[in-house]
């Protein structure tokens, strides 16, 4: 059965804002890697709109290799986008979910293919809500912000974690892989 993999950045003190973060070479190809490794990702509206900027590197690169090599893996990977209000994505390589995001996930998982990527924050946490998220891959960055976007405040319950691996990074970052432990 496929993995639903939670991928998201946050500071140490949990801020999970786009713009808060060490965004280099080797995090770029860390993400890479994992894009390419996986069979779709799921986003909400919001985060989707951020990701459009990488549409824009495809069709004019930037001569950077980690960033056009990014850009190339997320044009290139399916997308699922969760919007009540939209009727189209503009992008070739994404769609628009027929189906609530829980029912959507839950058919997901019972298809063969490679893992299932959420890169939308609300996404996450709807998902840990309803219990179907398998792995974390959360990568910290060695930053306190002190103000800003939460990933995990809107939890209902506690949730314990497995501590699988780590993966440290030349900036200062960590990668933590987790899974829930289930009851």
């Amino acid at each position: 059965m496929r993995k639903v993999i939670a991928a998201f950045n946050m500071t140490l003190d949990g801020v999970c804002d786009h713009t808060t973060g060490i965004a280099d070479d080797e995090l770029h190809q860390y993400y890479s890697d994992l894009i390419d490794d996986s069979g779709v990702i799921l986003y909400g509206w919001t985060t989707y709109k951020l990701m459009r900027f990488w549409q824009e590197l495809v069709q004019n690169p930037s001569g950077k290799k980690s960033l056009d090599d990014f850009a190339n893996s997320i044009n290139k990977i399916p997308k699922i986008v969760f919007s009540a209000t939209r009727k189209d994505t503009g992008w070739d390589s994404a769609e628009l979910a027929k189906r609530p995001l829980e029912e959507e996930v839950i058919a997901l998982k019972q298809h063969e293919g490679k893992d299932i990527l959420v890169g939308s924050r609300s996404l996450i946490i709807q998902l840990l809500n309803s219990r179907l998220i398998d792995e974390f891959q959360i990568c910290i960055y060695p930053i306190i912000e002190g103000k800003g976007l939460q990933l995990f405040d809107q939890i209902k319950d506690k949730i314990i974690l497995k501590l699988n691996k780590t993966k440290s990074l030349k900036s200062g970052a960590m990668v933590f892989y987790y899974e829930p432990v289930r009851d």
